[in-house]
Order: C-alpha cells, then sequence, then structure tokens
C-alpha cells in the first residue's frame, strides 16, 4: 500500500496541471535532472509573484523552464523574467516549454556563470523585484548576497531545496554544497537586511524580504 504523505495529500487536492506536467515529461525525454520545484512551491511563486506586484523577476537556474513558467504565469503586464542558465542546452528546452505555455515573450535567458551574469547586472545598475534561487548549492551564499545588492526595498528571494533531501540536518554530512546550503540557511535567518522564514515542507523552500 502507498503511504500518503502530508505532501501527496495535498497536492491531491488540486487538479492536474497539464502545461507543468508536459514540462516534466519533456525533461525526462531530454535526460534532464528530474529537479523540479515542487508543485506546490510553484503554486507558491507565482502567489508571490502576483501578490508583491513584482515586474523585475530574476530566477538563477532555469532546467526546463518548471519554475520559468511559474514565475512568469505571476508577473504583471509589461513584467519580465531574466533567467540564467549555465548550460545552453537546458535554456534552450526551457525557452521551448515557455514559449509553449505561451509565455516566451516575458522571458530573457542568459547563458553561462550565474555569478559573472550577477554582476554585470549589479555593474549596469540593475535591480528587480523578486528572486528564485535554484542552481548549484555551493554558490548559494553568493547568490544570496548578490541577490540583496540587486534588490529593490522590499523585493522577495525565494531559495529552493535548502533541507536538500535532509541532508543539511545530518552532521555527518560534510560535502561542500551542504556545508554551503547550511550557511545560506544560517545568513538568511539571521541578516538584519531581511525578514525571513524557511518552509520545511517538500525539499525546504526559504523566503524572504529585503527591508
Amino acid at each position: 500500500m502507498e503511504t500518503i504523505t502530508a505532501e501527496s495529500y495535498l497536492e491531491g487536492l488540486y487538479e492536474e496541471d497539464a502545461v507543468l506536467e508536459r514540462v516534466k515529461e519533456v525533461i525526462r525525454t531530454h535526460n534532464m535532472p528530474e529537479i523540479s520545484i515542487a508543485p506546490g512551491y510553484g503554486r507558491l511563486l507565482t502567489m508571490l509573484v502576483t501578490i508583491t506586484g513584482a515586474t523585475k523577476v530574476l530566477e538563477i537556474g532555469a532546467l526546463g523552464g518548471y519554475s520559468g513558467i511559474c514565475l512568469a504565469r505571476g508577473l504583471k503586464e509589461g513584467g519580465k523574467l531574466i533567467s540564467l542558465e549555465l548550460k545552453q542546452d537546458f535554456a534552450d528546452v526551457a525557452k521551448q516549454n515557455v514559449t509553449d505555455a505561451g509565455l516566451g515573450e516575458l522571458v530573457e535567458y542568459r547563458i553561462g556563470e550565474a555569478l559573472v551574469h550577477l554582476n554585470e547586472l549589479l555593474e549596469q545598475g540593475e535591480r528587480f523585484d523578486f528572486f528564485f534561487i535554484d542552481a548549484d548549492k555551493v554558490n548559494y551564499p553568493n547568490y544570496l548576497e548578490l541577490a540583496i545588492k540587486l534588490a529593490n526595498p522590499g523585493a522577495v528571494i525565494a531559495g529552493d531545496n535548502t533541507l536538500m533531501r535532509g541532508k543539511v540536518v545530518d552532521a555527518n554530512q560534510t560535502k561542500d554544497s551542504i556545508q554551503a546550503m547550511r550557511t545560506f540557511n544560517q545568513r538568511i535567518a539571521a541578516d538584519p537586511r531581511l525578514e525571513s522564514t524557511i518552509l520545511p515542507a517538500y525539499d525546504g523552500l526559504a523566503l524572504a524580504r529585503v527591508k
């Protein structure tokens, strides 16, 4: 008998999102990592972008476009999502999926090292209303610091995978990526420039508002 978790029970209350299910299938057929944001957190991203009235959103880590669609769905008219992705082939898949979802004109992809792009955006004087971090875990603390510097007052920063499948709470786990996530969690909880919370459902989601 299949075990029903709190997450699976809650997901069962919602109708299947055909657009996002198709994205997951495309990711699967391209042999990409099946690590898109959880459906519940995808809905939350759309809600938060909508509630905050964000017009400029920055995504760090596009993968196959699942989270990009969730973010773009919440954009105000005239809004824009800039998505940073290390791999060209991943960005190509993401762009096609976002375009097929009818949101292609809202999203711009920039390929290469995210830290390079983030520093360029900072030098150009760009500012954003919403950030979603879901990329290499080793650089999460660096992404957080740069997001704060790129943020408009009141901007929201969201970071996925803060629990790393329970590894962050296991003292025996000492990989660099896990140590970096612990640092990220500690900083987002204690940084005086932020007000924040970390949600423990699915694989953990950090949410912070820049003061």
